[in-house]
């Protein structure tokens, strides 16, 4: 736990409810104050695995936490923008595609990694991520965006839906890699 990767990744769990909380305050004050957060924790996810490889300090810790600090974040900030009505209608469908698999992918890395079973996060999958974080950064700074006539809605909706083809495509490649090996039991 003394890694800085890992105090990295630990800050973004901790960022969570904050981020949430920004929701509530009064707009545009609380996209704005979302949207600093978000790129700050944007920034500690990419350093914390930058750092840990540089200094040679990758942990199994951090290998377990930076996933989880990813979907935290990540499905927080859907559930906060469709609660806020800034993904709404058909558009929640993306968000839901998005949010099931990384559910899935979650779930299907536990059990893979109980049988000593790697699978590698692909360049398309990276790809995804990428896409993901700057719509969902766009989205949650719809209003911050709009105070100053920039179209931050319509980019984070349109990334949504790019993320979410994305998603589906590197969530079938994940499960197909994954099926294979579903059967195995946990070594003992």
């Amino acid at each position: 736990m003394s890694q800085l990767p890992n105090w990295l990744t630990l800050s973004r769990i901790f960022a969570v409810p904050l981020l949430v909380g920004a929701f509530y305050l009064e707009q545009p004050l609380g996209s704005w104050v979302a949207f600093v957060l978000f790129v700050i924790a944007g920034i500690t996810d990419y350093l914390d695995g930058l750092l840990a490889r540089r200094l040679g300090v990758v942990s199994a810790l951090g290998r377990f936490l930076d996933p989880i600090a990813d979907k935290l974040m990540v499905g927080s900030v859907l559930i906060m923008l469709v609660a806020e009505g800034w993904i709404a209608g058909v558009h929640v469908v993306a968000a839901v595609i998005i949010l099931l698999r990384e559910i899935l992918v979650s779930g299907l890395r536990e059990h893979l990694a109980e049988i000593k079973v790697s699978v590698p996060v692909t360049r398309l999958a990276k790809w995804k991520t990428m896409i993901q974080m700057v719509a969902l950064g766009a989205l949650v700074w719809t209003e911050g965006g709009a105070m100053v006539g920039l179209p931050a809605h319509l980019v984070g909706l349109i990334g949504l839906w790019i993320a979410a083809v994305f998603t589906l495509v590197t969530g079938y490649d994940y499960l197909r890699a994954g099926l294979r090996h579903l059967g195995a039991e946990p070594e003992a």
